[in-house]
Order: C-alpha cells, then structure tokens, then sequence
C-alpha cells in the first residue's frame, strides 16, 4: 500500500496557480523528499494533504483512505510539522504536548519526555517565552509523540541549529528504522541527498521530476574546474560558469573528447572532472524548465 498517493491533484486560489496535475506516490516506510524553491507549490500539496485547505480537483489518498471523507482516520495516523510553529502564547510548552495528546486520545507522557530530554526542550516554560527554534522543538514534539505511521514535515529545520537539525534526523531515521514513512519538503538539498532514498521536484506547481535519488543525480553533465587559462565559449551545453580569480568552473553535459581537445591548445595547470552533487541537478532542471 502506498502511504501517500495523489493523482491529478490540483488546486487554484481564484485564478491564481498552486498546483496542477500533481501525480505522487510515496511508498509505505520510504523516507522520501518533495524538493522546490519558495513558491514552488510544496506547502500547498501538503496543507490539502492534512485537510487544512480543499483542492480544485483530482484525488489523494494516505493509507488508502480518501483526504476529502476519512480526514480524521488519517489524522489519528499522520504526524504534521508546520514550516512555522505558531502557538497559543500563554500556554505553557507541557500544556500543549499534553493537549495534542489527548486530541488523538493516547497517553504519550512517557515519548514526549524522551523527545524533550533528546531536542534539550524545557516544557515548563510559556509558548511566548520560547525562541523560534525552541517553538519549533515543540512542535517536533506534538508531531512524533503519538508514533505516527506517517510523518509530514513541511520546511522542518528552519530555527534549529546545527546540533538539533543532526539530532533531529537522528529520531526521524531511527522512526523510519520502526517503519514510519516520512515525507520531507524541503528546499535543502543537501537534506535530500544525505536522508531520502526517492524524491520528487516540483516546479511552478508542477512536478518536473521524480525517483531514486541515484536516478536523479544521473546525468550526463559533469562538474568541470579548470586552473589556468581557459575559454569555454563555442563549447555545447555548458551551464553554470563561474570564475574565480585563475580558476573557472562549469556543468558540461557535451561530448567529453571536444573539452578534451579543447583543453589540449590552453595552458591548463589543473583540472578535475567530478560528478555533481543534487543541487546541481536540481539547478540543471529548472533551468531546462525555463528556457522551454
């Protein structure tokens, strides 16, 4: 059974584009990665996923239960964490871990104080009194306690220094050991790559591609450094040149025996030639989208 599955999912605010046709499929116990800029369409997908907003048309399923007529089956089942924490000021942190427990109706006294001990979060203290980074240790905390079958993170390490985002993946990872699916959206790459074994990236509200992360690093283009006196100018699809100082550097995807002989009547000091890394890729993609 597929944890998340949505097909032709589709949603527009007036005239204005949030998503269209949106096919995905993310497998039950994957870790999986939903990558795009700001405005790419990701918050949106997720909010008509929790029920929070309606969609235009199409169809989505968690579990196999339909978003629109099982919304609370699902949410007893599905841990939410928001890109922004926002809170009732005046509670105190306790207060609330509490109150998202009994919402779902489970005693999670004992997971709650696991995960403040892990994240160093003092639950004693008001909401208003909390730093941004600590609201967002408490909404981890409402988000994992109840040991949801799929978790949801929209944006999920803004405000968390380096220490908690390593530990942070470090409780994902070992929930998804358990098999807890989880669905991360996310405009890090680098999160990407390190955790999501598949990965869908969106585009203006479209997904332009998707797959094993190992699929989509695959390319033809290579990552070129060259030190030394060098043009690149009549040399086919190169993208993102960039030059510093005596070193000049570029995505090469054309045949690899021209840059050879290319490089054969420069005074080259150094070279290297290297696979790029997601980012690249994920650069390489919009741009193709753009100039279509």
């Amino acid at each position: 059974m597929n944890a998340i599955q949505t097909d032709g999912l589709t949603k527009f605010y007036g005239r204005s584009r949030g998503i269209i046709d949106l096919d995905l499929e993310v497998h039950e116990g994957e870790f999986y990665g939903f990558i795009g800029p700001n405005g790419a369409g990701k918050s949106t997908t997720i909010r008509i996923l929790m029920g929070l907003i309606h969609k235009t048309r199409g169809s989505a399923k968690i579990f196999g239960k339909d978003i629109s007529k099982e919304k609370e089956q699902i949410l007893s089942v599905t841990g939410y964490l928001p890109s922004e924490a926002v809170f009732y000021p005046d509670m105190r942190g306790r207060d609330l871990i509490r109150l998202s427990a009994d919402l779902r109706r489970k005693d999670c006294r004992k997971a709650s104080a696991d995960l403040c001990e892990r994240l160093q979060l003092d639950p004693s203290r008001r909401i208003s009194e909390l730093s941004f980074g600590n609201r967002k240790k408490l909404a981890v905390v409402c988000a994992l306690q109840h040991d949801p079958l799929l978790c949801i993170l929209d944006e999920p390490t803004g405000g968390l220094d380096p220490l908690m985002q390593r530990e942070f993946f470090e409780i994902l990872k070992e929930r998804n050991k358990k098999g807890m699916t989880v669905f991360l959206s996310s405009h890090i790459l680098s999160e990407v790559q390190r955790f999501c074994s598949r990965a869908a990236i969106i585009r203006a509200g479209r997904i332009i591609a998707s797959g094993s992360v190992e699929e989509l690093t695959r390319t033809n283009a290579k990552r070129v450094t060259i030190r030394g006196a060098f043009d690149s100018s009549g040399l086919p699809d190169v993208r993102d040149f960039q030059m510093s100082g005596d070193t000049v550097s570029f995505l090469y995807g054309g045949d690899i025996n021209l840059l050879l002989s290319r490089l054969t009547s420069h005074q080259i000091m150094d070279l290297s030639i290297s696979e790029p890394d997601l980012e690249e890729i994920f650069l390489h993609y919009y741009t193709e989208g753009d100039e279509k």
